[in-house]
């Protein structure tokens, strides 16, 4: 059971990764309990989002999804002010989706995301622990071109349906996915 839960799990992070770190009660800590609220906030929302979403730039989103209307929604998660402060990569994840969030846990200052480094007019700001989130910021809204917003949709559903299958079905050892 473990191999299938570790091979499950290394197929939805797209690459092998270690399991997230857990609380005494298996709640999830630093980053995955963010992503797991701000999953719960957005679903009630009709948002659907996927975690470590890779972009053809390269980078890889913390979340990635859709909303009902279709719009595209990333959200880059920080735990540490190290890790905030220290991320000049994030701008390249604007390309790619129509509204950008940074995810914070209640414990770091989010003043730091006020400074104009961090266009506080264009991203958002949802703080969040495992159990909730809330938007404290709206996002802007800058629309994708609609041939960036074909591909990119196109891309993110044809990831999340080959994790549902791979969930449902896991390839055997050595089996190309």
């Amino acid at each position: 059971m473990t191999d299938t839960r570790f091979h499950a799990a290394s197929i939805l992070a797209d690459d092998p990764l270690p399991p997230a770190p857990t609380d005494i009660c298996g709640l999830p800590q630093g980053a995955a309990a963010v992503a797991r609220g701000i999953a719960r906030l957005f679903r009630r929302n009709q948002i659907w989002v996927a975690p470590e979403i890779a972009l053809p730039n390269g980078r890889r989103a913390d979340l990635m999804g859709l909303d009902s209307r279709g719009a595209i929604v990333i959200v880059e998660i920080k735990v540490s002010r190290a890790d905030l402060l220290g991320d000049a990569k994030w701008p390249e994840y604007l390309d790619h989706c129509d509204r950008f969030y940074w995810g914070l846990p209640p414990s770091l200052d989010a003043a730091l995301v006020q400074s104009p480094a961090f266009l506080p007019d264009t991203t958002g700001l949802i703080i969040a622990d495992a159990y909730d989130a809330e938007i404290v910021r709206p996002a802007a809204t800058r629309p994708l071109a609609p041939a960036r917003r074909k591909s990119e949709t196109a891309r993110l559903a044809c990831l999340a349906l080959r994790r549902l299958n791979l969930l449902h079905d896991p390839a055997a050892p050595g089996e190309p996915y």
